[in-house]
């Protein structure tokens, strides 16, 4: 090849290079602005790597088996750019596809397309107020909510952290707080910067001000002292599952609704979101998230009732250990559990099963479980072994979780993998509530076996900022329908 000449694979790498590092801002841009999170096929672009934008549009090839190039999606970023909108999540690649592969464009130019296709969101009255939102606990839940809060700062931003409440006060404590946020050895370095501000004693990430407030209790608090009024308190601890202990938090200055990232005990409504989040009312004070593996299955199980039927089955939960087991064996109140979790698979028990049915009473009674503590520290699995109603194929039952993935309502929740080589540590970060791994579904006429991965922190915490947004009257509607 002449030297003049330039490789054709890296002149197209470059190209997509290019485009990706013009979309960064206009993705920024509409974000920070409208509030308006841009994904393709169900890959969030919000605070990603020029890579990560190329890597995303490879998805659009894996499952409609048409390639959408850089070049080709960004002029719908463009003509997004351009609008007025209001909060929503737009898939851009799904935007894309139909105009350039599918029959939605009727001779439309780029710019009326997207207009038809975003008109729900376009010059509408956005009538919701910001909401101030206090971290109870700043364990490992608590920080990646954290995280998560800080990454949609804006100036239309409705949930805005404004303090994490925790017990101590001791020299140090401050710096050690940050330093926990900052570094993380499962989910890596904090995005952006982080300092300690003593004389406010808050921690600033980010350009967000958070307060840290020290209480030896949830009644204990007057946060109005701090400018935080109606405020949203998620409380991480796992210490106050009912409604007289998560009343107490009710009993502080400026707090309005708790939200328990927990299982709940009583009638505290368990609220998976995706799957029962329509039952949130503005005059619910207290509601729970429910549990990560509740959060991973119960969409699988709607999504399979729904089609196929379930007579009955049994949930196995794969878990990596947690920070209530032991690093070396000591003492532990349950069973087994007091055996070095690192060192061991520990057999224990789980709600998850039962817990079900609260957000699906078409489950009631349907299911057994069980768990398996395994010396791993994030990302666990469910295998789920259910009898149908009718009888189907591998093919079918995994096409059928494929397009639910892709264009349901519950395309937020479950995620779907044809990888072959896929691991537990490949899904740390994932978005969604679980991940069906369709290589290893097995079927034989009305029975099948699942495996459905799910990140059991970030996944999880993920589901508890959707529950937040639904308490807050925040209702995101997904584009293009």
């Amino acid at each position: 090849m002449n030297s003049n000449q330039q490789d054709p694979t890296l002149s197209s790498w470059q190209e997509r290079q290019e485009f990706a590092e013009q979309m960064q801002p206009l993705l920024g841009k509409l974000y920070r602005n409208f509030g308006v999170e841009i994904l393709v096929y169900g890959r969030s672009l919000l605070n990603v790597s020029t890579i990560n934008i190329i890597k995303a549009h490879r998805l659009i090839l894996r499952h409609e088996g048409q390639k959408v190039r850089l070049r080709e999606s960004f002029p719908f970023l463009q003509a997004m750019a351009e609008l007025k909108l209001s909060p929503a999540r737009v898939d851009l690649g799904k935007l894309a596809y139909g105009y350039l592969f599918g029959d939605k464009a009727d001779g439309l130019s780029v710019t009326d397309y997207v207009k038809r296709e975003l008109a729900d969101i376009i010059d509408s009255e956005d009538n919701i107020e910001p909401r101030d939102v206090v971290l109870y606990g700043f364990g490992r839940i608590g920080r990646l909510l954290a995280r998560q809060l800080i990454e949609r700062n804006g100036g239309n931003n409705k949930m805005r952290l404004r303090a994490i409440v925790v017990r101590g006060g001791r020299d140090g404590d401050l710096e050690k707080r940050a330093s926990l946020l900052r570094r993380d050895s499962i989910h890596g370095l904090f995005n952006g910067s982080i300092t300690v501000d003593h004389d406010s004693q808050s921690i600033k990430a980010n350009g967000t001000s958070i307060k840290v407030i020290y209480s030896n209790g949830p009644d204990q608090v007057d946060y109005t002292q701090y400018g935080i009024n109606n405020a949203i308190v998620i409380d991480n601890t796992g210490i106050w599952k009912d409604e007289d202990g998560l009343g107490l938090h009710l009993k502080s200055k400026g707090v309005d609704k708790v939200l328990l990232t927990a299982p709940s005990k009583g009638d505290i409504k368990n609220i998976v979101f995706g799957v029962n989040d329509k039952m949130i009312e503005d005059s619910d004070k207290i509601v729970s998230a429910a549990s990560c593996t509740t959060n991973a299955i119960t969409p699988v199980l709607k999504a399979i009732n729904d089609e196929f039927g379930i007579r009955n089955g049994h949930v196995e939960t794969v878990h990596s250990y947690t920070n209530d087991q032991n690093l070396i064996d000591n003492y532990h109140t349950a069973e087994r559990r007091g055996r070095s979790a690192p060192l061991n698979m520990v057999i224990t028990s789980t709600g998850a099963a039962k817990a079900v049915a609260k957000a699906l009473p078409e489950m009631a009674g349907k299911l057994t479980g069980n768990a398996i503590r395994v010396p791993t520290p994030n990302v666990s699995m469910a295998i789920m072994n259910l009898n149908f109603e009718k009888s189907t194929s591998r093919d079918e039952l995994n096409d059928y979780l494929r397009q639910v993935s892709l264009h349901s309502e519950l395309a937020n929740q479950i995620d779907y993998t044809a990888s072959t080589e896929i691991v537990s540590s490949d899904l740390v970060g994932s978005r969604h509530a679980g991940v069906v791994d369709s290589q290893a579904t097995i079927v034989e006429d009305d029975r099948a076996v699942l495996y459905v991965w799910y990140d059991n922190e970030f996944g999880y915490s993920c589901q508890v900022i959707r529950v937040a947004e639904a308490m807050a009257g925040l209702k995101v509607p997904n584009l293009p329908k």
